[in-house]
């Protein structure tokens, strides 16, 4: 079929040629891609589309594996197939994007979605605000619930932190027996020994517990004092209501050298105090965590 001024395609009724050993179709006038069910025909050994305008790639299978069983000659748009052509390389394909056709449901779809987004945002934001307001309330509310307490009323409550007025001492401080003149009051100042380790940890932890929590076992806090000393040093303190009849553990480990009359407490009493203990740990875990 060569020289007979062909135009156009190769049909697609050639794939059904499935015994075709030898096409020849040079100079002619053919076009488009050379059709890759070329390459699928299993017997076909001789192949010549040389000198028409076929474009494209050029496929690499079937008979185009074998460059003596093909022509392309006079094809100057083809590119790729086997390296023995030394054809340029075909341009990566870009797919064209289609264009977005907005049905009204569509259009439903996406204004019913911005205005639940609109209305969650603001929502966000009111809640946002409410929060922030109520928070500098309760902070405004707790700086005028507890007293204001310098480093010097400390200082003269407790007559200069002297041991006559110490009560008690544990890991990270002493606490100590004072008067405060400004209310007339029996306070316990309890003083954080600041060059322990984990004791300012432990100053933040009990102020943040303390002002979230009351229980009929817990000593009421008056007010918490963080400031300098008269030496510039750091000073840490929470004073406490002072409560009478000593500590708990003078109570669970009394002894006859110390007083005249001890104290006796029953198997009851040591259980329900155990069992408070235990309720106020858990407490205290849960806030400072």
């Amino acid at each position: 079929m060569k020289g007979n001024h062909f135009e156009g395609v190769i049909p697609t009724s050639f794939k059904q040629l499935r015994g075709l050993q030898i096409l020849d179709v040079s100079r002619n006038n053919l076009s488009g891609q050379i059709p890759r069910f070329l390459a699928e025909l299993p017997f076909l050994q001789n192949l010549n589309l040389s000198f028409n305008m076929f474009d494209g790639e050029v496929p690499d299978k079937g008979v185009f594996r074998n460059v003596s069983g093909f022509s392309i000659v006079g094809n100057n748009k083809l590119c790729g197939g086997i390296k023995a052509l030394q054809l340029p390389a075909c341009p990566t394909k870009v797919l064209k994007e289609k264009k977005l056709t907005f049905t009204p449901r569509v259009i439903a779809l996406v204004a019913t979605l911005s205005g639940v987004l609109l209305l969650v945002c603001l929502l966000a934001i009111l809640y946002q605000t409410r929060r922030s307001r109520q928070q500098a309330s309760s902070t405004l509310a707790f700086q005028n619930q507890f007293l204001q307490l310098s480093y010097r009323e400390l200082f003269q409550a407790t007559n200069g932190f002297s041991a006559a007025n110490l009560i008690g001492k544990g890991g990270y401080g002493s606490v100590y027996k004072g008067f405060l003149n400004c209310s007339e009051q029996i306070v316990a100042v309890k003083v954080l020994n600041l060059h322990e380790d984990g004791a300012n940890k432990s100053f933040v932890a009990e102020c943040e517990a303390l002002k979230n929590i009351r229980h009929r076992n817990l000593v009421k806090i008056i007010t918490s004092c963080s400031t300098i000393d008269f030496r510039g040093n750091d000073f840490k303190a929470l004073v406490f209501d002072f409560m009478e009849n000593g500590s708990l553990e003078s109570w669970l480990h009394s002894s006859l050298l110390e007083q005249k009359e001890p104290k006796k407490l029953n198997f009851v009493q040591r259980l329900n105090i155990a069992i408070d203990v235990a309720s106020l740990w858990i407490i205290f875990t849960i806030i400072v965590k």
